[in-house]
């Protein structure tokens, strides 16, 4: 996604391109480049339609890196007029469970320490997240033009913990950290983005995404399918 010219050749008579960039690998400053090349070559390639990974609240402000800098990539996207659909989610599920986000000690530790057990966040599963933009592709009357936050599930950390108890049938274990250990791993994003979830404000109507998709996975269904 550094090479405009790669990122052409690739598009070539494409017909829509899903584009998602990684901030935890690359920084915000470099994903905010990427995107950016990546809307400005299928503008010149003549795509179709272009999907668009983002997360967050949608509105700029909260301080939050890897939002702000979505924005950044979202409103370039549209100064060049493509035909977006823009996908917005908060929390995957599988922070839960995958192993490089290193679940013991983010987010059954170091999460609901910074924001709060007790509060309600939208969550929303990879597979999910597939098959809505593939809704999104095959209908572009209905999805080009909008803005979509996705919302599978409402639950805190708390009501997730009692979950994967009663489906796995332990409690899921935790590794308690300093904030400051944590951030010298992996920068001060994530921290930052907790303590906004804090207090901060989110929309999010589970009701919504399951009238795009009638089978997407509540917090409970997934963890049935994924339990480890």
């Amino acid at each position: 996604m550094a090479d405009r010219a790669t990122l052409r050749a690739a598009f070539g008579d494409t017909y829509g391109v899903y584009s998602v960039q990684n901030p935890m690998i690359s920084g915000v400053e470099t994903e905010v480049l990427h995107g950016k090349n990546v809307a400005d070559a299928a503008n010149e390639t003549g795509v179709r339609h272009m999907v668009y990974g983002s997360a967050g609240i949608g509105v700029p402000g909260t301080g939050v890196p890897e939002w702000e800098s979505k924005l950044a990539v979202q409103a370039h996207m549209e100064a060049l007029a493509l035909p977006l659909t823009v996908l917005r989610l908060m929390a995957f599920m599988e922070l839960m469970t995958d192993k490089g986000f290193f679940p013991p000690a983010s987010t059954w530790h170091l999460m609901p320490k910074l924001m709060g057990a007790d509060r309600r966040i939208p969550w929303v599963g990879v597979d999910d997240l597939g098959a809505i933009a593939a809704r999104a592709f095959g209908d572009p009357d209905r999805f080009i033009g909008a803005d979509l936050k996705l919302a599978a599930d409402l639950k805190s950390i708390a009501e997730c913990r009692e979950l994967w108890a009663e489906v796995i049938g332990r409690p899921p274990r935790r590794l308690p950290m300093p904030v400051w250990m944590f951030e010298r791993f992996v920068g001060t994003n994530l921290t930052t983005m907790w303590r906004w979830l804090r207090t901060g404000d989110i929309e999010a109507d589970p009701s919504e995404t399951r009238r795009i998709l009638l089978a997407v996975s509540t917090v409970r269904e997934w963890l049935t399918r994924h339990q480890s």
